[in-house]
């Protein structure tokens, strides 16, 4: 992770320049009172009317500088901010993606929203509003002290001795507020979760009649998040009254016991009323000391919280000169392949060859371990045991893009975009598909009659995740995403499931003739891997049974009872047939 002050230093130029608007801001500040100082000892006590209109006009000028030089301040830094906000957010969410399967196994998604989202937001306030009010408070109290001090020495341990209450009094609210924001941070990510999932997920919610009961759930996640946010207001209600106490009575202190000095003769009326303007100078940083305090808080546990996800590291191994193959014709290698996570062992040995052009047909029953095939393919995860080599070569040994790049692989969860019918198939070659090949994989994928009966055809835009779509059109576009991908590797995970058996059977024939690629096909249904020229079937991880359709069905195994129970024959019929 790059640490907060290297973005900043990156922007080192603009932030002095901001620093340096800040500085002759508040120069101009601490010459004010002493403006006001003349006019009173000499104006008004001496009667001297001279140099009365420059001074007037030493005060319009100091007054418009201040403006103009505070714009230019907080543009600078706001802009610094939000840009240091974005390059944060882009470095963050990069990371993220380069994380490997296994992390996003165990993470929810409203969590990783709300630490690239809200998070971010907090820690570029930290750079921005934050950085600029603690440096304007830091120096103001530095040269208000100073003219302070060269005025009445005595007089300005009051004021002292009200900035360091204020400064006990913020560093016991810090350590308050410091546990409340984690919490805080902890709950708007649960409650960004179940909000995601339940939007995501409401025709499931309303199919089973559950609105109620997930209404219950967020308002229970609900209800924590105002407990924590009204822990928040009252721990502030108990400090904030010292800050603005402190900031009420610093000055009417200062004017009585300046009065009086005055009456002793120990001070003059002109350096009273410089004297009042400066503890004026003194009241707001106090009263800022809280909302800085406040606000530093909750970035800090916003900091903590992105910080935990940069210390996640991909589990994927690496190498630093990684083998860039020319051209990959698509021979695939399992070699003694085993994956376990924790103390569950998904595959067992698991060891085959497919040579390019061919076609290998993977079955078994559900969680028998076909899909994590395809995901050690695409190297979502790195076995256990075992080498898996593409064209020869141990894909740990290559790019990951270019491993990942071999194949176009159509996943059992189909997902779509929410964006055109176009932009979702294009997306495996984004810049350079024309849209012939579009409507060409869209045909070969038996999509083109649907999509072109659409208002708009290709440029329909599908809601998020494909709704408005059947599960078979989705298939049916994805398989069009696959197509147009021309992968040397074409991998279905199951991605006929939610067809009629007729569409199969045509999108089926125009992959057999689809020449020059290999392919990888997982699926429940026979008909899906009959004409494969090798079929293994899995069973607990392991490869149960290997061989053509005829073999396995002479075998008369597991293969052969799929065979039977999807077809409706009995064992005499089949063995006559």
């Amino acid at each position: 992770m790059k640490t907060l002050g290297s973005y900043v230093k990156k922007h080192w130029a603009t932030y002095t320049m901001a620093i340096v608007f800040m500085l002759i801001a508040i120069v101009l500040d601490m010459f004010y009172p002493q403006v006001a100082k003349v006019i009173v000892n000499e104006v008004l006590v001496k009667r001297d009317f001279h140099r009365f209109a420059l001074l007037l006009a030493a005060i319009v000028i100091i007054g418009v500088g201040r403006s103009f030089l505070g714009y230019f301040k907080e543009f600078t830094f706001d802009r610094n901010c939000i840009t240091i906000g974005t390059e944060m957010r882009k470095d963050l969410f990069n990371h993220i993606q380069g994380l490997s399967l296994d992390y996003f196994d165990d993470a929810n998604t409203g969590e990783l929203m709300a630490r690239v989202k809200d998070d971010i937001d907090k820690v570029f306030n930290m750079v921005g509003m934050e950085a600029m009010v603690g440096m304007e408070v830091i120096l103001n109290v530095i040269l208000t002290l100073y003219f302070m001090f060269s005025i009445n020495l005595p007089l300005t341990l009051l004021p002292l001795g009200c900035m360091a209450i204020s400064g006990v009094t913020a560093v016991l609210m810090e350590k308050k507020l410091d546990k409340v924001y984690d919490d805080i941070s902890e709950e708007n990510a649960e409650l960004t979760t179940i909000a995601e999932e339940n939007l995501a997920g409401v025709r499931t919610v309303k199919a089973f009649a559950r609105e109620d009961y997930e209404i219950n759930k967020f308002m229970k996640h609900n209800q924590r998040y105002y407990d924590l946010n009204m822990k928040e207001a009252t721990t502030l209600m108990r400090f904030y009254p010292v800050f603005q106490l402190a900031g009420m009575m610093l000055p009417v202190a200062c004017a009585v016991l300046g009065g009086i000095a005055v009456i002793r003769g120990h001070m003059d009326l002109g350096s009273l009323t410089a004297y009042i303007i400066y503890s004026r100078n003194c009241t707001w940083p106090m009263e800022e000391l809280g909302w800085i305090t406040n606000d530093f808080s909750s970035s800090l546990a916003s900091l903590k919280k992105i910080r935990k996800i940069y210390k996640e590291h991909s589990t994927l191994a690496t190498t630093e000169n990684p083998v860039l193959v020319d051209r990959i014709d698509g021979n695939v290698k399992f070699d003694h392949v085993s994956l376990k996570f924790g103390d569950k062992q998904i595959l067992t040995d698991v060891s085959f060859e497919l040579k390019a052009g061919k076609t290998l047909g993977i079955m078994g029953e559900t969680g028998s371990g076909k899909s994590t095939i395809v995901n050690l393919l695409q190297r979502f995860y790195d076995p256990s045991e075992g080498e898996i080599f593409l064209d020869g070569t141990e894909i740990r040994d290559m790019d990951l893009k270019q491993v990942r790049g071999a194949s176009a692989v159509v996943m059992q969860d189909v997902f779509l975009f929410s964006d055109s019918i176009e932009e979702n198939i294009r997306m495996g070659r984004r810049e350079e598909m024309t849209m012939d090949e579009i409507k060409s994989a869209a045909q070969m994928a038996q999509a083109s009659d649907f999509i072109e009966k659409m208002d708009e055809a290709y440029d329909t835009v599908i809601g998020e995740r494909g709704v408005g779509l059947s599960g078979g059109q989705k298939q049916r576009i994805s398989i069009a995403r696959a197509i147009s991908k021309h992968a040397p590797i074409l991998v279905l995970d199951d991605s006929t499931s939610a067809l009629d058996m007729e569409t199969e059977a045509e999108i089926q024939k125009t992959l057999d003739g689809i020449t020059g690629v290999t392919r990888m096909i997982v699926a429940h249904r026979v008909s899906a891997v009959r004409n494969a020229d090798e079929i293994i079937y899995l069973q607990d991880g392991a490869i149960a049974e290997r061989g053509t359709h005829q073999q396995l069905l002479e075998q008369k195994g597991l293969y052969y009872r799929t065979y039977l129970a999807q077809y409706g024959a009995t064992e005499e019929e089949e063995v006559s047939a």
